[in-house]
């Protein structure tokens, strides 16, 4: 099964994630089918925190992706700070 989850990156105590479509059996931080976005929790003021590809966001979960808890609480935030 593909699901869109986290993969983590950045260094010791300054994490940074890669929000990733990938088969389910892989490592968490493992070989991933595509990069659909990031999300940096220590950007600072006037940096970018959150970034998603909405459009390969749409077409993952229309051929049957599941979207992590944690993905979809950030793709929600996201469409909420768009708006």
């Amino acid at each position: 099964m593909v699901v869109i989850r986290l993969a983590r990156g950045g260094a010791k105590k300054r994490p940074f994630f890669n929000i990733v479509a990938t088969d389910s059996r892989n490592r968490r931080d493992g070989r991933f089918i595509e990069r659909i976005g990031f999300y940096n929790p220590a950007a600072g003021e006037g940096a970018e925190a959150l970034r998603i590809a909405q459009d390969r966001l749409a077409y993952w979960q229309g051929v049957g992706a599941q979207v992590s808890p944690t993905v979809a609480r950030l793709v929600k935030q996201g469409a909420k700070a768009a708006a």
